[in-house]
């Protein structure tokens, strides 16, 4: 369910009852958290937590690096986090400490659904969230060969492909595990789910 809501409130506002406090009650878990640096923004369709342009501004798209997002899809309810999906490592940590909570581990390749709040580990929500200060996720954009930033030598290391499982269109490195958080067209059109 893609929102054309341009503020936080506007889209809180437009949804049921019951999603709206559970996005809102996940909303205060990820602010509470939320290392200096991110802004909460409004983009494609979905509540956003992303490096500023002023910040690191050498994306391939012009767009703000995006962190994390909050989003009501037709289906469910999704927290993506970026900053741990293009680690291997860390989200491999993630996933362990999920099943540790007993809660079911309902993923996709950068978000995990949740169809009830009590769904979600909002404990461990907060921590990763709190885990990935700005600089640490800028070096895994790095890393992961998504930086544009030619001073630094870097390049892709393999063509994109879009993957088309997500709310919206995400391309994902072709190395399993490895997601581009700023391949992300500035104007989408997606699915409802």
């Amino acid at each position: 369910m893609r929102s054309e809501a341009s503020t936080v409130e506007a889209y809180l506002a437009e949804l049921p009852d019951d999603r709206r406090e559970a996005i809102a009650a996940v909303r205060a878990v990820v602010l509470e958290n939320l290392p200096d640096g991110y802004v909460e923004s409004m983009r494609w369709g979905m509540i956003t937590y992303e490096v500023p342009l002023e910040t690191y501004p050498d994306t391939y798209n012009k767009q703000p690096l995006m962190f994390a997002a909050l989003a009501s899809q037709k289906n469910h309810m999704g927290v993506y986090m970026m900053g741990i999906y293009i680690s291997d490592d860390a989200r491999d940590e993630f996933e362990k400490a999920y099943r540790a909570t007993g809660k079911r581990f309902d993923v996709g390749k950068s978000c995990v659904r949740f169809r009830k709040l009590e769904d979600l580990p909002l404990e461990l929500i907060g921590e990763t969230i709190a885990s990935v200060p700005v600089d640490r996720f800028i070096g895994r954009v790095e890393e992961s060969g998504g930086s544009t930033r030619k001073a630094k030598g870097l390049q892709r290391r393999s063509p994109c492909r879009v993957h088309a499982d997500h709310p919206f269109p995400l391309a994902v490195v072709e190395s399993p595990g490895r997601v581009d958080p700023h391949d992300v067209p500035e104007q989408t059109e997606t699915g409802t789910d």
